[in-house]
């Protein structure tokens, strides 16, 4: 124990009662509710902001590779000589992963914990970045499709995890701001595929240049990602020894089989609140994901062989977005308000279902936000979210947006997007 203990107060959710003192040798029986008569001791430790950074990097280095061949499209189908739609899906892999494995990855993140979801998400991620630095050869396209197929698996790993880590490790005035840094890690991944990519792989005519210099790119995240997946091995813990919130205590003491998986599921889609979240939240960052998919080629139809400029708007976006989330992240954590929007939208969103669904899984409710936003991207479908995320409205946004820049121009792909964001904006102050 490196740090005295800073939670004196029964808190759950917001909602402060001041217990009686605190005794550490108050054992509480497994089938008794913690109530605030018999409190138990709670304590934060140092430690908690090693695992939050942790998790914060390896989550940047998957987001990272989600947009690194789509915001320099052209030269890769150059490379590859494939179509720019082909290009896209390597993007759109991301979200079409993540729409049937991430049920059973938040149920294995239920039962088996922390630790088992972020040892299988870095080495999944790590197996990716290396599967791509064997595809360096024009013939090896679908190679370089299942590198980033894998890392996409990774992914399903990573979202849902910046809420269970906050709850898991950070003391109640604290949870907004931890899932916030979570959230950051995966927004700044995106801010540096926008960046870098476009540096390190020019625009060059001689295909053997041009090979060495995407060579350089995919050994780079490979030798991050093995680093960090080591790391994991060696640092990341499931949880802390002593809870950090009376919370938490209480949780520890609700047996695995109590909750049923399926039910908890069922539950929040009957949350009227949750299902609007689903569906503002799905609308906003599901139109973000479509802009940064085809930022470049919004770009290179306006301005030609501005492959660098692309990466800085997508990079300026990001930025915005990253700001908005911290900003945010501190005042939920001080005033309990839920007004955002677009990237911003991120660590609110996550805790915002936390609060609207407790005792609900935070996993479960971080998993069919993350569902809507990748719905949004694909299936422009007006059917209500479900847990199967039988439509996928993400691609579709994708491949929408992509067809009306091909045949409309880039001005009527964006007022696309324009009366959508408007929706979930009108969403998101529904009473």
């Amino acid at each position: 124990m490196d740090e005295k203990d800073v939670s004196d107060q029964y808190h759950v959710f917001g909602h402060p009662k001041t217990p009686k003192p605190i005794d550490s040798d108050v054992r509480v029986e497994p089938n008794a509710p913690l109530q605030p008569e018999n409190p138990v001791s709670t304590h934060l430790y140092k430690r908690r902001w090693l695992v939050v950074m942790l998790f914060s990097s390896y989550s940047l280095c998957n987001s990272y590779q989600w947009i690194q061949y789509g915001i320099i499209n052209n030269i890769f189908m150059r490379f590859y000589d494939v179509t720019s739609f082909t290009i896209d899906w390597l993007s759109m892999v991301y979200m079409l992963m993540y729409i049937p494995l991430i049920f059973p990855v938040t149920w294995l993140l239920d039962k088996k914990g922390l630790r088992v979801i972020a040892l299988a998400a870095t080495a999944l991620n790590c197996a990716g970045t290396w599967i791509k630095v064997a595809s360096v050869r024009p013939d090896l396209f679908p190679v370089t499709f299942l590198g980033q197929a894998t890392s996409s698996v990774a992914q399903v790993f990573i979202l849902g995890m910046p809420s269970r880590i906050a709850s898991v490790w950070f003391g109640t005035k604290e949870v907004s701001t931890a899932c916030a840094i979570g959230v950051f890690g995966n927004q700044l991944g995106i801010a540096i595929g926008f960046l870098v990519p476009p540096i390190l792989v020019p625009n060059v005519e001689d295909m053997d240049e041009l090979a060495n210099h995407i060579r350089v790119m995919f050994y780079i995240t490979a030798g991050v990602s093995t680093v960090l997946f080591i790391l994991v091995i060696t640092v990341f813990q499931e949880q802390p020894d002593i809870p950090p919130t009376q919370a938490q205590a209480a949780a520890r003491l609700i047996p695995a089989e109590s909750s049923s998986y399926m039910k908890s599921i069922l539950s929040l889609l009957r949350n009227r609140a949750f299902v609007l979240l689903i569906l503002s939240y799905g609308l906003n960052v599901g139109s973000f994901y479509a802009v940064s998919t085809l930022l470049n080629r919004m770009i290179i139809m306006c301005y030609p062989g501005q492959e660098v400029a692309a990466g800085r708007i997508g990079l300026t976006i990001v930025i915005a977005g990253m700001v908005g989330s911290l900003i945010c992240g501190v005042w939920l954590d001080r005033s309990k308000t839920y007004k955002f929007f677009m990237t911003g939208y991120l660590p609110l969103g996550f805790e915002f279902a936390v609060e609207l669904t407790y005792p609900e899984s935070e996993g479960t409710s971080s998993g069919l936000l993350n569902c809507s936003a990748q719905e949004t991207k694909s299936t422009m479908c007006w059917s209500q979210t479900n847990w199967q995320c039988k439509n996928v409205f993400g691609i579709i946004f994708t491949i929408c947006q992509g067809k009306i820049i091909d045949d409309f121009g880039t001005l009527a792909g964006n007022l696309f997007l324009c009366a959508f964001l408007l929706l979930g904006t009108i969403i998101t102050d529904f009473p």
